[in-house]
This record gives C-alpha cells, structure tokens and sequence, in this order.
C-alpha cells in the first residue's frame, strides 16, 4: 500500500515548516516566491493530495458552496451557473448545484440539506417559500434574480419593473394600444414587476388595461402559445405583444408563425436562441446572465472574506434591442403597414 503523504513530510522536503507549507497550498500571498516553489515541487514530487475531509472539520465548514436555482436546464440559469462555477474555480472552491422545480416544500429542504453539510455560502434564487430563518444563519447567503421573503439580505436582480415600462413604451411608440401580456404566476416576483411596469406604461398613455389581453398562467412555452391562440382569436385581437420571459416567448413566436401573423409587433423580455435570425427578428430587453451570476459570486466572496456591511441590493439595468419586431408600425385605420427602418 502506497504510504499516506502528510503535509509534515512535504514541509520536510521543500526545507520549511508544516505552516509555511499549509499557506502555500491554500494560496496565501504573504509567502516569498522561492518557498513557494519549493513547496510546490516538493507537492508535485510528493503526489500530495489535500485531505477535504479533515479541513473541513478544522474549519467548520467544507470548501464548496452551494448553488439553488429554479431549473438546471433553463438556458438563463444554466448561463448563471456557469459563470459562479468559474468564479468559485478561481477560488478553488466546490459547487453543488440543485434547482427547486418551483416547489416550496423542496426547496426548503435543499436549503437545509446545505446548512447541515456547512457549506461555506449559497446564492439561492428563491420560489415562493419563506427563508427568513436563513437570518439566524451564520452562513453567507446571496440571494439572485428576487427578493427573499421577510428578512433583508443582498440580493442581485435585473430592473424587472423599469425594463418593462421601457419595452411598453416602445410598442406604445409606434401606435399600438391594444398591447396583449403573458407571463407566469404573478406570485413570482419578476413576473409581478414586470407586470407592473406594463401596467405603469399603459396608465401614463392613458390607455386602459384590458384584462382580456393578459396572461398570467403561462408556466411553460406550450402554454404561453395556447394563450397566445386565443389572443389572435378575439373580436378585437392585440396588435402587439409583450412577452415577459424567454420561454414563454418561444410560445407566442411559435403561434405567430404558425398563422403566418408577422404583422403583430412583439417584444420579449430576455433574449433567446434564434430570435435574431426570425423574419420579423425579435426585439428584445437584452439582460446579462452571465453578469448577475460574476456579481453574485462576488457578493458571496466578498461574505466569505469577512465583510459584515449591510445587506447590499444590486439593480442591473436591461437594455432594449431593436431587431423589428417590435417596429412594427400600426397606422390610424388599426392595420400594420411597416416595419419602422424596413
């Protein structure tokens, strides 16, 4: 049996104490460059390999944090995962990732299934359950994408509210009054404030919200492009349409195309794959994942680091993307004659 290389015995080879050689592997820079590599040879030469286990009892907590998102396979949290597993390698840090489905109950015992392995921090977006016990939590918690219920601390999100009023406002613009919703549960924060800010567009035109022509079940993009068949077959169907997620964008694309209706404007919060390739492309409210997951890790790293500030609550502006779609002009007689720039 091949015998156990300690720390001790590569102290002993790169001629330093066990200390000394415990700092060079956990990265500490207060160590000169010629020790470094000493001990860095003598890690190699050895096959020295760190024992987790035993760290993370000495530290009380593992080295790895852990990540709760709504679904692993959704392309926007995938995009945001992405980016905190770099982060958290720079680091040496583990992930665990995991996602809530939507489902209080499981989210709630993934959160504690994480507290009882002592991760050393999470960033979680949250459903619809209470955390607020997380505040009685020595470990760090950086929530993204919404708000946690009843207890302030940081969070990362995107202007929800502000980007929608900018992309009602834009479909207002070129003559539209008839502006149809869809969305998910309104019990979600993002789509409660994007709504908001739909309606906050409509009020300040003047221009009354029909409740006919919004949605607010579209859980998925199957059922987004149900809702979106019974928009077009209204008396008075809307001349444009504002899609508050990107997936239950690809919905109301697929029925539009379906019918051939390339005359109704649309604007999609969030982009998605091949909008910009669609005939009308698709004008969208361009929001980074990749940027909300870096600041996050950031956030949490920060935490870690033994910053005790205030909770912090970082507001990442969206930027409207003009591709068509949503420049489509509607003229005085209600019937679309152009495409703003064709």
């Amino acid at each position: 049996m091949k015998k156990l290389v300690r720390l001790s015995d590569v102290a002993a080879a790169a001629n330093t104490s066990a200390k000394t050689a415990s700092r060079v592997i956990n990265g500490d820079p207060r160590v000169s460059a010629e020790t470094r590599r000493r001990v860095q040879e003598a890690v190699v030469r050895l096959g020295y390999r760190v024992d987790l286990l035993a760290r993370s009892l000495r530290r009380g907590v593992d080295d790895t944090i852990g990540v709760v998102v709504e679904s692993i396979a959704d392309p926007f949290f995938a995009a945001v995962i992405s980016e905190i597993e770099l982060a958290a390698l720079r680091r040496g840090l583990n992930v665990i990732v995991t996602s809530n489905r939507r489902l209080p109950n499981r989210e709630v015992a993934i959160v504690d299934g994480l507290r009882q392995r002592r991760v050393a921090g999470m960033i979680i977006t949250p459903h619809a359950s209470d955390l607020s016990y997380l505040a009685s939590t020595e470990t760090p918690v950086v929530f993204v994408d919404r708000h946690p219920r009843n207890f302030p601390a940081d969070v990362v999100t995107f202007d929800d509210r502000g980007g929608a009023r900018t992309a009602v406002r834009h479909l207002l613009r070129y003559g539209h009054r008839r502006i149809a919703f869809v969305s998910d549960d309104l019990e979600i924060e993002t789509s409660r404030d994007r709504h908001a800010g739909y309606v906050d567009a409509l009020q300040e035109a003047g221009v009354p919200v029909v409740a006919g022509l919004v949605a607010t079940d579209c859980a998925d993009a199957a059922v987004a492009r149900g809702r979106t068949c019974d928009f077009l077959d209204l008396d008075e169907p809307p001349t444009a349409i504002f899609s508050a997620r990107s997936e239950t964008s690809l919905g109301v694309v697929k029925t539009l195309h379906d019918r051939k209706r390339t005359d109704i404007a649309m604007v999609s919060f969030g982009d998605f794959a091949l909008a910009d390739v669609l005939s009308p492309a698709i004008t969208v409210l361009e929001q980074s994942p990749e940027l909300l997951g870096r600041l996050a890790a950031e956030r949490l790293f920060a935490r870690l680091d033994g910053d005790r500030c205030d909770p912090i609550n970082t507001v990442i502006p969206v930027r409207l993307v003009p591709r068509g779609s949503g420049e489509i002009i509607l003229s005085e007689d209600a019937e679309t004659v152009a495409v703003a720039g064709a």
